[in-house]
């Protein structure tokens, strides 16, 4: 098994149906989560310097680290999740 991330972006506040969606869909993959988080405002740090990151639409709000066999099986995953039709953007990248 290989191990992807998911990455939402954005946010807008879920209704009560879609947080028992998303609860629905975590514990149908929960044999699979290695991890996941909310994640909150930021710094870049670069060579010329820093700069606060806000937290909200245009930046990275969460990630879920999930097991799969490839990338078809975790992006079937990622589709069937709530998450995606209430965030802006999901996406999916292979870790490790």
């Amino acid at each position: 098994m290989k191990k992807f991330m998911f990455l939402t972006i954005g946010f807008e506040k879920p209704s009560s149906e879609d947080m028992k969606a998303w609860g629905d869909w975590f514990e149908s993959v929960a044999d699979k989560t290695i991890d996941r988080g909310g994640l909150g405002g930021g710094r870049e740090i670069t060579g010329s310097g820093t700069e606060e990151l806000p937290w909200g639409r245009d930046s990275i709000t969460g990630y879920v680290i999930l097991e799969a066999e490839n990338l078809d099986q975790a992006e079937e995953l990622a589709r069937n999740c709530p998450v995606v039709k209430s965030n802006r953007i999901y996406e999916i990248r292979e870790h490790g």
